[in-house]
């Protein structure tokens, strides 16, 4: 009897106890149980009672009652609702789906009469409700999982949302069945969407717009979102989409003016050309307008479209990092409050990309962590079945394209583009998934695309056939329109008057644009790089570093440290009392601490960052006994705003794309991402490219985030060596960076500063090559009263040369850490006609501050520009042109490693003996000095 029991619970998850249970509470009471339960006990339930005694398996298993019919009636329900969607109707084109053996009773051994006489009650469920018997459950069961929406949540884990999903989805409770006035809303708005499209396929033939016919219910999807958003009080909704469908989700959903639209597409501009700034005059490059974003107040709520390139999905991150911006509150110690319920991320993706992009995945994975989870992000595939001339069995390993999202087990829904009520539904659900769970879900738009992959492309090139079945297929519009002429809600001329009133307003606005604008030319400003950086205070008062240093290494009581920290933790301590010295982290530390007493929030992110990768920042510290975290900065008694630090996730591309859309939303504060090291920020490049150092040229859009890439040449190889400032300087223009290459903690300490106090100023994202081997070196610490006085530095002097500059005959120019390497050599000590300039701050190029540093040795006729990155890399390109304007007839050369195509040596005997070849070269044949007359 046993066998009986384990076999039933295993096959079916049906709990015997229950069901034996339920049997005693029948025969007590009839009328207590389910009408379908009550069935199936008058007819069985004599033979349930054997279970509970050691009755041979004969009698149980005999053809009066059949468990094994039991087993798979449930298993066949359960089999219907996690692949059911494998039989949907979900492909307007008619498609066959792709089915499931497993979803015919015939496969469990079943037959329509055993169904017929087994109860309802075995189906489970709401559509178990009523239901006579089993055959008409399973049924019910059929019409919801394999209409025109696929319900896929059997990969969900969780058994609360299983079943919170298998309730909402068989009840009906967020079914849509508008009525006779929600249906001629919605054909209104259907044909909006559509002339739209076909105006501007008519009127500018071949220009690109990414047209979203064949998804077009995507507008309506995002109206019952924001209606959902409105009426739950939410008050801001970020979103993020790629180029397809923009334009209309511009003009429709954010109220993008169709004059504007059109005006750009007749090449009018009517927004300004150029931005004045306090500083001067920006260059304006602009972007295509299917790239463009835009932001909408309607009420108490605001929608905002993230500008996004041609990188599709790479604006998933920063729409993440916008919401969690805009999620939460930094006006008080402590990590931010975070309220999920004040912003709503929605990212709209491709089918091709959201399975090819891996940073689709990447940012899937920041949904539960705990420093990125914006709780709960609507997806939406704008399902094209195609990608540029990709079919899918070309494109992606994977049943549907939404399947990455199934390892993150978010639920999806796939919905038939061309079922308006199905659509809407599905967004219904959603959004009611997302508030009750506060996790991601999905919605697989599964549509076609009318025209190529733009409207200059020729798509029977390589799909023939396909098309052949496009051309002919009706538009949703079309067939909305039909149906709703034949329930006689609409007539025929009705329809067609709303189509010719939508072509009308468009027309007038094209030929007012005509006979009233003028084309205009967009003015670049300066990119000469010249525009003085605003001068600010960073200096902190002795008395007020040695309380912030106090507090910023406070414990609570009975914490039990490492006790490999003591040491460190005392020097620390005892560092700025005694005025000292202070190496890069502490300096760091204390810029935070005085931050934080001004009030302004800061948010630390990268990999390994809260330690530091080199075990050199230690902002949190853990108990050596609980292993409970404490980070000091939080609990300063002086401190005015948040401190927020968070280890990433293992990746470069989607961390710092949150990073940047945070610091976007969050202008107030000072936002860090720490690479481990320099070169991992290779991986992000998109992110740098098209973001970070353009963001401002071609979408106005301001960001001080600050990017720590640890750089430098100590021998260990060529991924570990360098953070590619080269491809930093090749990229700066139009001031729209900085670029920082320090030797000492104390202008480290004061550039943080700077750019916190500029932040609101003058906001500009500023790229830092920060230290290794210099982290704790002596020759890059700096005495406490550095720190205390005086302010960042772009170029620094030689110190040594101080009382005789008249002497010196050779300049040595330098940056970052093989200053060190030079004044550590054996040969320094001997070169008292050698002076070492150090270039702090590379961009924007401080030629002021040379051209006075120049006029200070008017005997030095040798200049060199020595680094330790090769020739074609580092900073030579970028420094030459402009240092050898400001030399005259004095002669500039170059010492460092010859042109290479890999950073660095990947052994260190290599490494040494390299370095020590540049340092000796820059000690070498220096000229002597002029012998007086």
């Amino acid at each position: 009897m046993q066998d009986v029991r384990d076999a039933l619970e295993r096959l079916t998850g049906l709990n015997v106890g229950y069901v034996i249970a339920l049997y005693e509470e029948f025969r007590r009471d009839p009328s207590a149980v389910d009408p379908s339960w009550r069935a199936f006990f008058e007819q069985w339930g004599p033979r349930l009672a054997e279970l509970e005694a050691p009755t041979p398996a004969a009698v149980v298993t005999g053809p009066a009652f059949d468990f094994s019919k039991v087993a798979a009636t449930v298993q066949l329900a359960q089999r219907i609702r996690h692949r059911g969607h494998r039989a949907a109707r979900l492909d307007p084109l008619g498609s066959s789906p792709p089915g499931d053996p497993a979803l015919d009773p015939a496969y469990h051994g079943l037959t329509e009469d055993d169904l017929a006489q087994l109860p309802a009650a075995l189906v489970g469920g709401p559509v178990a409700q009523d239901a006579p018997n089993a055959l008409v459950a399973i049924d019910r069961l059929r019409q919801i999982y394999c209409g025109t929406i696929g319900f896929d949540y059997g990969h969900i884990q969780e058994r609360a949302e299983r079943e919170w999903l298998e309730d909402a989805i068989e009840s009906g409770r967020y079914r849509v069945q508008l009525d006779a006035e929600g249906k001629r809303a919605l054909l209104e708005r259907l044909t909006a969407v559509e002339v739209f499209e076909r105006y501007l396929h008519r009127a500018f033939v071949g220009q690109k717009r990414f047209s979203i016919e064949g998804t077009d219910m995507l507008v309506p999807i995002l109206d019952e979102v924001l209606r959902q958003v409105a009426a739950a009080g939410i008050p801001k909704v970020a979103m993020g989409m790629a180029h397809r469908g923009r334009l209309n989700v511009l003009a429709h959903v954010l109220g993008k003016p169709y004059e504007q639209i059109l005006a750009e597409f007749m090449g009018l501009d009517h927004r300004e050309s150029v931005a004045q700034t306090e500083g001067g005059t920006l260059g304006y490059t602009g972007d295509v307008k299917y790239h463009m974003g835009g932001v909408r107040a309607t009420g108490e709520l605001q929608v905002i479209l993230a500008n996004n390139p041609s990188h599709l999905e790479f604006v998933d991150p920063v729409v993440e990092g916008m919401a969690r911006a805009l999620q939460e509150r930094r006006d008080q110690p402590g990590f931010p409050t975070q309220d999920v319920d004040a912003c709503l991320p929605i990212l709209i993706h491709g089918d091709a990309a959201f399975t090819g992009e891996g940073i689709v995945a990447e940012t899937l994975n920041m949904s539960g962590i705990p420093g990125y989870s914006t709780g709960g992000t609507i997806h939406i595939i704008v399902n094209n079945q195609l990608g540029y001339t990709t079919e899918p069995q070309e494109g992606r390993s994977t049943l549907y394209a939404s399947d990455p999202a199934r390892g993150f087990e978010i639920p999806v829904f796939h919905v038939n583009a061309d079922d308006p009520e199905a659509c809407l539904t599905a967004a219904r659900l959603a959004f009611a998934y997302r508030q009750r769970f506060h996790k991601d879900v999905l919605i697989d738009l599964i549509g076609y695309r009318r025209w190529g992959h733009n409207e200059a492309d020729e798509p029977t090139f390589t799909q023939p056939v396909l098309y052949r079945v496009i051309s002919q297929h009706p538009t949703v519009r079309e067939l909305w329109a039909k149906r709703l002429l034949a329930e006689g809600i609409v007539t025929e001329e009705e329809a067609n008057a709303l189509e010719r009133r939508y072509f009308s307003l468009l027309q007038e606005i094209r030929q007012k644009l005509q006979s009233e604008a003028k084309p205009t030319l967009l003015t670049n400003g300066s990119s000469n790089g010249d525009r003085r950086t605003p001068s600010v205070t960073t200096s902190v008062p002795l008395d007020r570093l040695k309380e912030l240093n106090r507090q910023a290494h406070s414990l609570p009581e009975g914490f039990h440290l490492n006790p490999k920290m003591h040491r460190q933790l005392q020097r620390r301590l005892e560092a700025v009392e005694r005025e000292e010295q202070v190496d890069w982290a502490h300096a760091e530390l204390l810029a935070f601490a005085s931050l934080l007493a001004e009030g302004v929030p800061i948010r630390l992110a990268g990999q390994d960052t809260i330690r530091g990768t080199f075990s050199q920042r230690h902002v949190a510290f853990y108990d050596f006994e609980t292993g409970e975290r404490v980070i000091p900065l939080q609990r300063m008694p002086a401190a005015r705003a948040s401190f927020a630090a968070y280890n990433s996730p293992l990746s470069e591309a989607a961390p710092l794309g949150f990073e940047y859309g945070y610091s976007v939303q969050a202008p107030e504060a000072l936002v860090l991402w720490e690479a481990q090291f320099g070169d991992f920020a290779n991986v992000a490049q998109v992110i740098i490219d098209q973001f970070i150092v353009s963001g401002w040229a071609k979408w106005r859009q301001r960001s001080a985030l600050v990017l720590l890439l640890p750089h430098g040449y100590e021998g260990q190889g060529p991924e570990h060596s360098s953070a590619r400032l080269e491809r930093f300087l090749q990229l700066a223009a139009e001031d729209n960076v900085r670029i920082a290459n320090c030797t000492t903690a104390a202008q480290y300490f004061h550039l943080l500063r700077r750019q916190a106090a500029l932040r609101a100023v003058d906001p500009r994202p500023l790229v830092v090559m920060t230290p290794k081997s210099l982290l704790r070196h002596p020759r890059a610490m700096s005495a406490v009263r550095e720190l205390a006085e005086g302010t960042f530095q772009p170029v620094l002097d030689d110190p040594h040369a101080a009382d005789r500059r008249e002497e010196v005959t050779r300049l040595i120019f330098c940056s970052g850490k093989v200053y060190v390497d030079l004044v550590t050599s054996p040969q320094f000590s001997e070169a008292r006609t050698v002076a070492i300039l150090r270039l702090e701050e590379l961009y924007p190029f401080p030629e002021l501050e040379i051209a006075a540093l120049l006029s200070r040795y008017p005997n030095a006729r040798d200049v060199v520009w020595l680094q330790e990155e090769p020739k074609n890399m580092g900073a030579w390109t970028f420094v030459q042109p402009r240092l050898q304007a400001l030399l005259g007839d004095r002669t500039l050369r170059y010492i460092g490693r010859p042109e290479r195509a890999s950073p660095a040596e990947g052994h260190a005997d290599a490494h040494e003996r390299e370095q020590a070849r540049i340092i000796a070269e820059a000690f070498a044949g220096v000229p002597e000095p002029a012998v007086p007359a």
